[in-house]
């Protein structure tokens, strides 16, 4: 039987293209993926390993959140704070509840099993974000140490040469 290997894009309504790029740079370190012809239809924007794709409408509906791997929590909150994003452990709500760990305020949470810090974040249209940090890192089922792929090297799918800006 086929298996999935990864998701390859999260497509999510947006109202205003130029506002969204700039603030998923800004905030979450995002790349745009130049897709000659493509880039009319939606924008694309690499985040990591993946791609967020967006969908611009006058009236974009907002459904449920996504997740994203930061790779340093201290830098992304820092980040946050100087773009004067909030932040919550708990959204949707006014009471976030006793905390669950030590480390957990009512921005920022920790969890009991993994050591995975979470808080959750909107994007200017209201798309929740839910940005985790494992700092005990990523094992395989037997236990051993595994590296994701070096985004350094601004990793993307390969097109035909006739769909891209420069065919």
């Amino acid at each position: 039987m086929s298996g999935v290997k990864l998701i390859h894009h999260v497509n999510v309504q947006i109202s205003d293209r130029q506002r969204t790029r700039d603030w998923y740079e800004k905030a979450l370190g995002a790349k745009f993926l130049d897709r000659g012809q493509f880039n009319q239809r939606q924008l694309q924007l690499r985040i990591g390993t993946g791609e967020m794709h967006f969908s611009e409408t006058s009236d974009p509906v907002c459904i449920g959140h996504f997740a994203v791997e930061v790779d340093n929590w201290a830098e992304t909150l820092a980040n946050l704070d100087r773009m004067e994003i909030a932040y919550t452990r708990t959204p949707g709500t006014t009471n976030p509840g006793p905390p669950r760990t030590p480390e957990d305020t009512p921005y920022q949470g920790r969890r009991e099993d993994n050591g995975e810090h979470y808080t959750y974040v909107y994007d200017p249209d209201g798309n929740m974000i839910e940005l985790v940090h494992h700092p005990l890192g990523l094992e395989d089922s037997a236990g051993n140490d595994v590296e994701l792929a070096d985004i350094s090297r601004g990793l993307r799918w390969k097109q035909k040469e006739s769909t891209t800006a420069s065919g």
